[in-house]
């Protein structure tokens, strides 16, 4: 679980009904949906949100670091509320999901000194791609 809704409330974040309503829909594990996705389940829960409150409500929640967008080639910008474990990405190639994992040992480790450049190598974004089940049955 992400614990989104905890986090902001430590750090005495306001929480308006439009702001809480963002935050229950991206609070939980393997949650990668788009601003629209978001805009669309927060509606449920509220229906009078507007898409300005649901995209203001992402900038600052990433901007604050508890969601991370997520980016997928030719794909609509994602967040990801699990922001302070580190993980890695599995994506489908047919459908776009998007799963948490947690590969074992140190993806840094993986980059040869020699293939560093000169560059002091801070983090690595891993995505794997493949197909999901469901697509790899059709």
């Amino acid at each position: 679980m992400s614990d989104l809704l905890g986090r902001l409330r430590s750090r005495g974040w306001r929480m308006t009904a439009q702001r809480r309503a963002v935050a229950e829909v991206l609070d939980g594990e393997h949650v990668h949906l788009t601003a629209d996705e978001v805009l669309a389940r927060a509606a449920v829960r509220l229906p009078e949100i507007s898409r300005a409150t649901v995209y203001n409500t992402l900038g600052e929640l990433v901007a604050l670091g508890e969601v991370n967008e997520v980016a997928t080639t030719g794909r609509a910008m994602r967040y990801d509320p699990n922001a302070h474990r580190p993980h890695q990405h599995l994506a489908c190639t047919g459908c776009g999901i998007l799963r948490d994992v947690h590969p074992a040992g140190d993806p840094l480790a993986a980059l040869p000194e020699g293939e560093r450049f000169g560059y002091r190598v801070r983090e690595a974004e891993i995505t794997y791609w493949g197909l999901c089940p469901d697509c790899a049955r059709t």
